[in-house]
């Protein structure tokens, strides 16, 4: 397994990558400073995401804060002078970006984000990237662009548009205002919330979920989703449907039959 996420050296040690049992995880790891989106974070993110979408031993990514103040509190504002100043710069600034570019697109397996504390502007940009959000009680969202005068790329307004509706996301983007947790499970900005200290405990468990099924299904429940989303003419339905049929024809699906039949848990293979 030369790809092998396992052996994956991220290249800083703000970003952690680990794989056990199956549940790849990479932790955002700058705790003293809220887990800002650096720029040695923000490079090594798409790296990472690769590494564990090839890794064949992994069937779910989580993605996480170090710490348990935050998920991430977004990017270092103490370098937008520098860095998100001239078109240039700017431009540049996009191309590292852990929310930015097609890698997001291209991961085949499900993302969980496990969201503890701080989710504030790129930071939550991240965090909508994951299939699943799960935080804990206490944690804190929003997106400040409109009290920092920055524009706000269209993508990151799709991404929550996309999950929120237009009248929470005009809200929480014109009023730049923070929500608590119960209110982001109102809206539908995370999928539920638990006790802090049960945290670990409910991923880890919807996680390992997820991992006993069947891949190429779960792949395959993936791409369509995401087709489904995008605009009609820019649907690459054909893709699915070929994923799809590979499910039919692939002996996980035999598997999953004599497991029924014979009443027990299945053993996916990924083929």
């Amino acid at each position: 397994m030369g790809n092998s996420a396992a052996r994956f050296d991220p290249g800083t040690e703000q970003l952690l990558v680990a794989v056990d049992d199956g549940i790849g995880r990479i932790t955002l790891n700058n705790p003293e400073r809220h887990n800002t989106l650096s720029v040695e974070m923000r490079r090594a993110v798409p790296a990472a995401l690769t590494a564990l979408n090839e890794d064949p031993d992994v069937r779910v990514i989580v993605l996480t804060g170090a710490g348990e103040r935050a998920f991430s509190a977004g990017a270092d504002i103490s370098e937008f002078g520098e860095q998100r100043t001239t078109p240039q710069a700017r431009a540049e600034y996009d191309r590292g970006s852990a929310f930015g570019g097609s890698v997001w697109a291209a991961i085949d397996k499900p993302i969980i984000g496990m969201i503890r504390g701080y989710c504030i502007g790129g930071g939550l940009l991240v965090a909508l990237q994951a299939d699943i959000r799960i935080a804990a009680e206490g944690s804190q969202f929003g997106v400040p662009a409109g009290r920092l005068g920055l524009g706000y790329a269209v993508s990151g307004v799709r991404a929550l548009l996309d999950l929120v509706g237009p009248a929470s996301a005009s809200e929480i983007l014109f009023s730049a205002r923070r929500l608590d947790a119960d209110e982001a499970l109102r809206i539908g900005l995370v999928n539920r919330v638990v006790a802090g200290d049960r945290l670990e405990t409910e991923v880890s468990e919807l996680a390992q979920m997820i991992a006993a099924n069947a891949p190429m299904t779960i792949a395959a429940c993936k791409a369509a989703i995401r087709e489904l989303r995008r605009d009609p003419d820019e649907r690459e339905l054909a893709r699915v449907d070929a994923m799809v049929e590979a499910c039919f024809r692939s002996e996980d699906y035999l598997e999953g039959q004599r497991a029924f039949k014979e009443k027990r848990a299945p053993n996916f293979r990924g083929r």
